[in-house]
């Protein structure tokens, strides 16, 4: 996914309004574990081409409340690992320790 669809869809008011919705939906809980709830996953990966479908952008049958760990083995495998790295300002790499 492209970081300006990030930036553009993430944070949006109406992605908000959405995620807050379908969060207290779901009541906060992973939809795979049954753990606490910390993010709202699209099953299909957005794209330029299809983020401005509201059914695959908004849609409920698109979207799954996962924990952290399950949004990482999701598009990290079986491994547990969070992302760990970002850039600052200059475009160095900064890597952050791990949060387990």
């Amino acid at each position: 996914m492209a970081r300006s669809i990030d930036e553009r869809f993430y944070h949006s008011s109406n992605w908000t309004a959405c995620r807050n919705s379908y969060m207290s939906r779901v009541r906060g809980i992973c939809e795979r574990c049954g753990g606490v709830a910390e993010i709202v996953h699209h099953k299909t990966r957005l794209t330029e081409a299809n983020y401005r479908n509201p059914s695959i952008a908004y849609g409920n049958a698109n979207l799954e409340a996962l924990c952290q760990s399950c949004h990482n083995k999701e598009h990290y495998g079986n491994s547990d690992r969070r992302e760990r790295y970002t850039t600052d300002g200059a475009g160095n790499i900064i890597t952050f320790p791990s949060a387990e």
